[in-house]
């Protein structure tokens, strides 16, 4: 008898933000606006199972409170951003605006969803590097 695993679809708030880091990640890389990025990122991808309102929430807040965001990241990190991974920047970003800002959200949660979405966009180590930034980062804006 072979026993099967199941596989958890994710739920529709981690699809936001897995689209959330990709959207992030086009952004800075692209040179492109906040709204030509958002475009086509919703015209050319997946959206199926995501929960679409949080992503541009998401999406559109991290951007708007990114000096915020960065300048809450900086003394917490081991390098520069330009040295930094632009998808493990993207990671942080999202993580530390939902820390930050979205306080109806756990911060356990946000950590855990920060390390899920770096196994599946990030380096091979980078969770480990997300989640000992945000283990820093968390009590420094109140929310351990």
């Amino acid at each position: 008898m072979t026993e099967q695993k199941q596989v958890k679809k994710p739920s529709a708030r981690r699809r936001a933000r897995e689209c959330t880091v990709q959207a992030l990640y086009s952004w800075a890389v692209s040179g492109n606006t906040a709204e030509q990025v958002e475009l086509a990122f919703v015209l050319d991808q997946d959206m199926d199972g995501v929960d679409k309102p949080y992503f541009r929430k998401l999406f559109r807040q991290t951007i708007e409170n990114i000096e915020t965001v960065d300048f809450s990241i900086s003394p917490y990190i081991d390098r520069t951003f330009d040295e930094l991974d632009p998808i493990e920047t993207a990671i942080l970003r999202l993580a530390v605006y939902e820390l930050r800002f979205e306080l109806d959200v756990p911060y356990k949660v946000v950590i855990n969803e920060a390390i899920e979405v770096a196994k599946v966009f990030g380096a091979d180590e980078s969770h480990k590097y997300i989640n000992g930034v945000l283990d820093k980062i968390a009590p420094a804006l109140g929310r351990k």
